[in-house]
């Protein structure tokens, strides 16, 4: 009877952790959403449009806050991590997610791109992950992108650099 209470008060004690974190990540969807701005949606026929670099497959590892690695942006599904292919056009670049929706950052956005090892919660090691710095409306984001070909991720990091407009590479470099 004992072990019984003490499995009983185990179980307990996991829902309330469980409705604890649905709660925070609720509050914080909410909260997110009244703060940003509407998340840009890919013109009509991107895909087809002439490609800067062959598309990449890997993993969208989420969004966050530009300098806070931590703050993962709940907004619709864009806090769902998941499979992706990353398409880098002229206009912008395009993560189609699978199971997702896709993720559009338009080329006049783009503030800056590096290569980072840690973003949205998720450490990796090595080569890391490409990090898009991009700005929705008066908030800078960084979202992340883990190609499977860890090798190319340097050349993508400098193609998405050069989609930057002149003026918010400028402003990155007095930063520096």
């Amino acid at each position: 009877m004992e072990r019984m209470l003490w499995v009983l008060a185990l179980l307990v004690l996991l829902a309330l952790v469980y409705v604890g974190m649905r709660r925070g990540w609720l509050n914080r969807k909410r909260r997110q959403t009244a703060e940003l701005a509407e998340f840009p949606v890919a013109p009509d026929g991107v895909a087809e449009q002439p490609a800067l670099l062959a598309d990449a497959s890997g993993f969208y590892v989420g969004s966050t806050r530009a300098g806070d690695w931590q703050d993962r942006i709940a907004v619709g599904d864009i806090g769902h991590r998941a499979n992706a292919v990353a398409r880098l056009r002229g206009s912008g670049l395009l993560l189609e997610r699978t199971g997702a929706s896709a993720m559009w950052i338009p080329a006049e956005s783009v503030v800056d791109a590096r290569v980072d090892h840690k973003l949205a919660n998720k450490v990796v090691p090595g080569a890391g992950m490409l990090v898009v710095t991009w700005r929705l409306g008066d908030q800078d984001i960084d979202t992340g992108f883990r190609a499977d070909d860890k090798s190319a991720q340097d050349e993508w990091t400098g193609a998405v650099r050069a989609l930057a407009p002149a003026a918010g590479r400028d402003d990155m470099e007095g930063q520096a």
